[in-house]
């Protein structure tokens, strides 16, 4: 018998670090349901065909974007023309409130793959040398698959594809069989991760569909400047470049006559590498797009509101195919049963790249709590790969200097920052507005920072833990580096002022512009 841990108003589970086992933390969860590892959760709610004796087991296809936030037509954005994904939205359940537990590639994926919060297995700082291995006991949810007799893979879904992306903060030996399912014995089921790049910069222009970059909608947290616009209008194309891959890969499965029996789950790794987005847990940094389309397109064209973490894939996963969930995973089933739910999610930003920081927040449907450990700080500490990567943020670092902002602007180029930070989300979608010092949410700000704290012990988050000086060293020699070599690359001088980079840019957009049709 498998123990999973659950309850009719459940939020998560959570997992003592230091004990591997999991608690009940005691004003939260207060029911057991046990499972036979036998049982298929998704017979009891009808989402996927059993895997019953005589039949096959069913397939699990993850396809995983970098760098993607809900910025699809199918969510909402008329600019966009996804029609592949928009496509798989109506044949399958389309999720508008899944999110990721870090900001940045290497920590979300390090947990996606686990089942387990980044700051609970040591992999919370992101591009981390010298890669320890995992704990004790904790295996990656392909090797779970693998040793239930499946075919295990990563790549670009394509036969003759190189292995794909995988960025973990740990060292593991074989993750996977191959690169692709047609590697596979005939008739073994498979799990494939299929990877792609698009919408991870440098953008890259669609010559078929351009977007007019006068039509872009910024967030108010943006200026409106033409450099910003056109670097959004790119991020936009490179999403349809995205979805025509998408669509290839759905029409392979069809072709080889194996759609019918694979789960089909699409989901970007973390949100958009715009500032304020990518590498913060403001929502343009861990909302992120995901859908499901199950075998026999069960539930076709439905939208869940349901609250998820990209932590919880793992276990549905397994869950789906009829495989036993193993006990230290703190995901949750919820795509296998409706009776299991959360009512909020935790995410982490720790060290990336060069850059120290510490940040941690709590998130339901009304409320968004987050606590910065490094108030000190400010949100734009020096970030080899943002500084040379994100044209917006000498473009706003200038005008800032100039007092061409707006308050709402002028956010993110304090030179400290709050300690902590509460947004009704309802109100102020675009968490602009901190009600944490209001007397009036003086009770709110009380509850979510207990509820904090209490998840932080109960999980054992590392994120304390000081590094290595020489680690940090290291690190900040390598961005060094990069910087020298990418300033170079672009006819600039190593200490270039923000005006020389703003005219590289402005050129760059330029010519894009000139020659996308």
């Amino acid at each position: 018998m498998q123990e999973l841990l659950t309850s009719a108003t459940s939020c998560a589970i959570f997992f003592d670090a230091r004990s591997r086992n999991l608690t009940c933390e005691k004003m939260k969860f207060k029911t057991f349901t046990r499972f036979s590892t036998g049982l298929v959760l998704g017979v009891s709610t009808g989402l996927v065909s059993s895997g019953a004796e005589g039949q096959p087991k069913p397939n699990v296809v993850w396809l995983i974007a970098e760098d993607l936030s809900p910025d699809i037509a199918c969510y909402g954005n008329p600019l966009v023309k996804t029609p592949n994904i928009d496509r798989l939205a109506a044949e399958g359940v389309r999720f508008t409130q899944a999110f990721a537990s870090c900001p940045v590639c290497s920590p979300t994926r390090s947990a996606f793959n686990t089942g387990m919060y980044q700051t609970s297995v040591g992999a919370h700082n992101h591009r981390t040398t010298g890669r320890q291995p995992l704990p004790d006991g904790i295996l990656l949810v392909s090797e779970h698959f693998r040793n239930a007799g499946y075919f295990v893979c990563n790549g670009s879904g394509n036969p003759g594809s190189k292995p794909g992306k995988t960025d973990f903060n740990y060292a593991v030996d074989h993750p996977f069989d191959g690169t692709d399912w047609s590697q596979r014995k005939a008739g073994q089921p498979f799990f494939a991760q299929v990877q792609f790049r698009w919408t991870h910069r440098d953008f890259k222009k669609d010559t078929e569909n351009p977007v007019d970059w006068r039509l872009v909608e910024l967030p108010p947290y943006y200026a409106d400047h033409p450099v910003i616009r056109k670097d959004w209008a790119l991020y936009l194309e490179t999403v349809q470049a995205l979805d025509r891959e998408v669509g290839a890969v759905m029409k392979r499965l069809e072709t080889e006559g194996i759609l019918d029996n694979t789960i089909v789950i699409f989901f970007g790794d973390h949100g958009r590498p715009h500032i304020r987005d990518k590498q913060f847990l403001y929502d343009g940094g861990i909302h992120v797009p995901m859908i499901v389309r199950f075998p026999g397109k069960k539930q076709a064209g439905t939208v869940s509101e349901a609250l998820f973490s990209l932590i919880d894939l793992a276990p549905s996963s397994l869950a789906l195919a009829g495989l036993p969930i193993p006990g230290n995973m703190e995901g949750l089933p919820l795509l296998a049963d409706k009776k299991v739910r959360r009512d909020f999610i935790v995410a982490a930003r720790d060290r990336c790249d060069e850059t120290v920081d510490r940040i941690r927040c709590i998130r339901d449907r009304q409320f968004k709590y987050i606590r910065n450990f490094y108030p000190e700080r400010p949100y734009t500490q020096f970030n080899s790969y943002k500084e040379r990567t994100y044209p917006a943020l000498p473009v706003m670092r200038k005008l800032h200097q100039e007092g061409k902002l707006t308050p709402v602007q002028s956010l993110f180029f304090a030179r400290q920052r709050p300690e902590e930070e509460l947004y009704e989300l309802s109100a102020d979608p675009f968490e602009v507005n901190n009600l944490a010092a209001d007397p009036q949410y003086a009770g709110t700000v009380l509850k979510y920072r207990q509820l904090l704290e209490e998840w932080m012990e109960a999980t054992g988050d590392r994120g304390s833990e000081p590094e290595p000086d020489e680690l940090l060293q290291e690190m900040q020699q390598q961005a060094h580096e990069q910087w020298k070599t990418r300033m170079k690359a672009r006819g600039l001088p190593e200490n270039c002022s923000p005006d020389q980079l703003i005219g590289w840019w402005e050129q760059t957009l330029d010519n894009w512009e000139t020659t996308k049709k």
